[in-house]
C-alpha cells in the first residue's frame, strides 16, 4: 500500500502536499480574477460575485454523485480526471473573456468546473490516507492546513497583480496552477481496496452529520469575517483598503493554528475539540459585537487560531466514522458543508445588514458548540458509542 523506501514515501508526500497547497488556487484567487474579468466586459466588478456563486453552487450539488461515480476507480486517477475537467471550464472561461463572450456563458462555465470540485476535495484526501500511516495524519493534515492558509493569502494578491496586466491572464495563470495535481498527485493502487468494493455504510449517519454542521458552522464564521471586512473597517471609520485589518492577523493565526498541529501530531480528544469551538465561538461573539477595533481583531485571531485544529480534527473524525470503500465521498460532503456555511453568511450578509449577519454567524456557532457540548457529555455516559 505504502512503498518500504523511506525517500520515495517522502517525495510522494512532497507531492501530495503540493498538489493540495496548488488544488486551492482557483477557489483562492478567484474572487478576485473573476470580479476583474467581469469588470473588462461589463464595466461592473460585482457580477463576478455570479460566477463565483455559480462555481459554489454547483459544488454542493454535484459534490457526492460525482465523487460516487469514481467509487471503484483508483483515486489518484479520477482525482486528475477532475482536476482536468475544472482546468478546462477555467480555459474556456478565459477564452470566452477574451472574446468578449456575454457574461452568462461565463457563469455556466463556472458552474462546470465547479461541479466536479467538491468531489475533487474529497479524492485529494482520500490519497492522503495512502500515503500516511495513521499515527502521521494529524501532523500532515496540519502542514496541509498550514499551506493551504498561506495559499488564500498568496493567491489573491498574485490574481490582483496579474489582474492589472490583464484579466484574461490571471484567469489562464490560475487555470494553470490549479492543473498542477495532474501532473505531481502521486498514483495510488490500481484496484479498490479487496474485500470492501461493495461496501455499504451510511454516509450521513447521525455522527457524520454532526461534523458536517461543525464544518458548516466553522465556514460560516470565517466567511463573515472575510466577506464583511470591508464593512467592518468602514464601520471603524478606515478606508477600505485597510479591511486586511481584520483577514491578514485571520490568517496568520490559522498559519500558527496550522504549525501547531503539525508539532503536537495527535488527534485532539473531544473535550479539546469543545473548548477549540468554544473558542471560536468566543471569536465570533467579539466581532459580532463590533465595540472597537481592537477587539474585533482579538476575535478575528480567535477564530483563526482554533480553524486550522478543528478542520484536522473533523477530517479525521470522519476518516474513522466512514465506512472505507465511500470516505471521497464523505470528504466531498466535508468540503460541501463548509461551502455550504460561506454560502450561508454570503446569503445573510446579502439580504440583511452587516451587523444582523454576524449575529446570525454567532448564533449558529453557539447553537453548535452546545450540540457537540451536549454529545460529548453522552458519549461519556456510553463510552462504546462514537
Amino acid at each position: 500500500m505504502r512503498p518500504d523506501d523511506g525517500a520515495s514515501d517522502r517525495w510522494r508526500l512532497f507531492r501530495w502536499f503540493v498538489s493540495s497547497a496548488t488544488f486551492s488556487v482557483p477557489q483562492a484567487a478567484g474572487p478576485i480574477a473573476f470580479s476583474l474579468v467581469a469588470l473588462s466586459l461589463t464595466g461592473d466588478a460585482s457580477r463576478g460575485a455570479a460566477i463565483i456563486l455559480a462555481m459554489t453552487l454547483a459544488q454542493v450539488v454535484g459534490a457526492v454523485p460525482i465523487a460516487r461515480i469514481g467509487r471503484n476507480l483508483p483515486a489518484a486517477t479520477f482525482l486528475r480526471l477532475l482536476v482536468g475537467i475544472r482546468t478546462a471550464a477555467l480555459v474556456l472561461i478565459a477564452a470566452l473573456a477574451a472574446g468578449g463572450a456575454p457574461l452568462i456563458w461565463l457563469i455556466l462555465a463556472a458552474a462546470v468546473g465547479g461541479s466536479v470540485n467538491g468531489a475533487a476535495h474529497g479524492y485529494l484526501r482520500s490519497v492522503l490516507n495512502w500515503l500516511t500511516p495513521a499515527a502521521r495524519l494529524p501532523r500532515a493534515l496540519g502542514i496541509a492546513a498550514t499551506l493551504n492558509e498561506l495559499t488564500f493569502v498568496l493567491a489573491p494578491v498574485a490574481a490582483s497583480g496579474l489582474g492589472t496586466i490583464s484579466p484574461v491572464f490571471a484567469v489562464l495563470a490560475i487555470a494553470a496552477l490549479g492543473a498542477v495535481p495532474m501532473l505531481l498527485m502521486p498514483q495510488t493502487r490500481s484496484s479498490p481496496i479487496e474485500g470492501v468494493l461493495h461496501a455499504g455504510g451510511a454516509v450521513l449517519s447521525p455522527s457524520i452529520l454532526l461534523w458536517l454542521m461543525c464544518s458548516a458552522a466553522s465556514g460560516a464564521t470565517v466567511a463573515s469575517i472575510e466577506i464583511g471586512a470591508v464593512a467592518l473597517a468602514l464601520r471603524f471609520g478606515y478606508e477600505p483598503a485597510l479591511a486586511f485589518l481584520f483577514t491578514v492577523p485571520l490568517c496568520l493565526a490559522s498559519v500558527a493554528g496550522g504549525i501547531w498541529v503539525s508539532l503536537r501530531n495527535r488527534m485532539a480528544t473531544r473535550k479539546a475539540v469543545v473548548v477549540q469551538l468554544s473558542v471560536m465561538t468566543l471569536g465570533a461573539a467579539l466581532v459580532a459585537m463590533e465595540h472597537s477595533l481592537a477587539t474585533t481583531v482579538l476575535g478575528a485571531v480567535l477564530v483563526g487560531s482554533v480553524l486550522a485544529p478543528l478542520g484536522t480534527y473533523y477530517s479525521l473524525i470522519l476518516d474513522t466514522l466512514a465506512p472505507p470503500q465511500r470516505r471521497a465521498e464523505v470528504f466531498a460532503l466535508l468540503r460541501t458543508a463548509n461551502s455550504s456555511g460561506v454560502i450561508f453568511a454570503s446569503a445573510i450578509l446579502t439580504m440583511s445588514s452587516m451587523s444582523v449577519a454576524l449575529m446570525a454567524v454567532a448564533g449558529l456557532m453557539v447553537v453548535t458548540t452546545a450540540t457537540v457540548g451536549i454529545a460529548t457529555h453522552r458519549r461519556r455516559s456510553r463510552p462504546r458509542q462514537v
